[in-house]
């Protein structure tokens, strides 16, 4: 959320803004809000001055009462109660406009840095780096369930029986591979120096609303019947809300923290052949990692954050390549965002493991998440997010990258104190057959 200050002083450059996300219908909300805001502090100024009336009022009372005035008296005291009943007035006034503002300011955008690319859509986006050789093999690399299947690893018809179309069963082999990848996450940003978390996999709806946008929230969020409850769709959104509410020292900054969860989504969206299996899924598990800085080290902080994620995809010998989010690509909320992608063989294509982004002080201003410097003023933090690892799409990367020709997957040696020192997992069978 904006500062209503830095909009009302500079309603061009808000303007601009949303021409470059591509939201012309927003374009009003600009003029609205600056027209609320001037009533909103009109009525506080009238009310302001009513209230130093009063005291002032109250004092004439007390003199005239002491020299026997009562009549003069009188009439001033039914000025303070006409006083009074406008002061009612004003605050009800006031307080309507002032909700009225941030209802329009939780809509318009947040500015974007200016090293963003201006597109209209993830097509737009700009490929930033390649790291590792990708290699597309001279054998057949089969679709990753079936891969999974080959270690009856993988059952999609149970889960569907029990829960439906987005739920999978994962077994064996499969699923100690999943939890090995989380473990060697959590311990890999640990020796970076974030503090390990496990947060509350529900979160109230101030939250939510502090976290991400509105459009967000209704594509994402499962709520729960006659709760004030949502199931978080990552642990980025309980880790920021940790924070609400909070003034905290800045000589405590930053605060890094990695934590594990499993999340939860409603996908709305495609769902092709590449998205079946366990690619799209309403359920996973996910190491993430969060930053709360200095509003000057946020960029530092950024560049950090997705580095981390490519190094640990890197000691897994898995390739990636990382792409700068076009304007029309970011959430209302992020000033600047990038995409890590793994290689896909089967595909000969980048696939989206993971996004690295820099919210600014957008959620601290909606969560009221304040710094306090030594001379005892206060401001608003930035706050950054960072996926470490999602299984099981990353593991739909890594076993693509590791699989051998003889349907073994070899285990990098990052990872094989996490799978009791295996150094490869074999099929049960071959990949596609029942």
């Amino acid at each position: 959320m904006l500062d209503i200050k830095f909009l009302r002083e500079n309603p061009d450059i808000v303007k601009e803004n949303i021409k470059n996300k591509f939201q012309e219908d927003k374009l009003p909300l600009v003029d609205q809000v600056i027209a609320l805001d001037a009533d909103s502090r009109k009525a506080k100024q009238e009310a302001d001055d009513l209230r130093a009336g009063r005291k002032k009022i109250s004092k004439e009372i007390g003199a005239l009462m002491a020299q026997g005035k009562k009549e003069e008296a009188e009439a001033k005291k039914q000025e303070v109660a006409k006083n009074a009943e406008r002061l009612e007035e004003l605050e009800a006034k006031e307080k309507e406009l002032q909700g009225k503002v941030r209802e329009i300011m939780l809509v318009i955008p947040n500015i974007i840095d200016a090293s963003v690319p201006i597109g209209k859509d993830d097509s737009e986006n700009v490929e930033i780096e390649k790291f590792g050789e990708p290699v597309v093999p001279d054998y057949e690399i089969p679709y990753h369930a079936e891969i999974m299947e080959s270690f009856d690893g993988l059952d999609i018809d149970a889960a569907g029986r029990v829960a439906g179309n987005g739920f999978y069963y994962l077994m064996g082999d499969i699923a100690r591979l999943h939890s090995a990848v989380i473990s060697y996450a959590r311990d890999f940003m640990i020796d970076r120096g974030f503090t390990y978390c496990v947060p509350p996999f529900m979160i109230r709806s101030n939250v939510v609303t502090g976290v991400m946008s509105f459009a967000e929230m209704d594509a994402m969020m499962y709520k729960i019947e006659g709760e004030d409850l949502y199931l978080i769709g990552t642990s980025e959104h309980s880790m920021i809300g940790k924070f609400i509410d909070t003034i905290t020292p800045e000589t405590e900054l930053p605060k890094t923290l990695t934590s594990y969860s499993p999340c939860f989504r409603k996908e709305k969206g495609a769902h092709g052949i590449e998205e079946r299996g366990v690619y799209r899924i309403h359920q996973f598990e996910k190491q993430e990692m969060i930053v709360v800085c200095k509003p000057e080290e946020s960029r530092e902080w950024f560049d950090k954050l997705w580095k981390n994620t490519v190094d640990l995809f890197r000691t897994l010998d898995i390739p990636v390549r990382t792409l700068e989010c076009c304007s029309g690509d970011l959430a209302d909320l992020k000033v600047k965002s990038i995409d890590v992608e793994a290689w896909s063989p089967r595909q000969k294509k980048y696939f989206e493991v993971g996004s690295c982004s820099n919210l600014g002080d957008a959620q601290a201003r909606r969560l009221q998440i304040r710094i306090r410097k030594e001379d005892g003023s206060k401001y608003f933090a930035h706050t950054l997010n960072n996926t470490v690892v999602a299984p099981p799409r990353m593991l739909i990367a890594f076993l693509e990258n590791n699989l051998q020709a003889d349907g073994t997957v070899l285990i990098p040696e990052a990872l094989r104190a996490y799978m009791g020192g295996k150094d490869k997992l074999v099929p049960k069978k071959q990949a596609g057959q029942g």
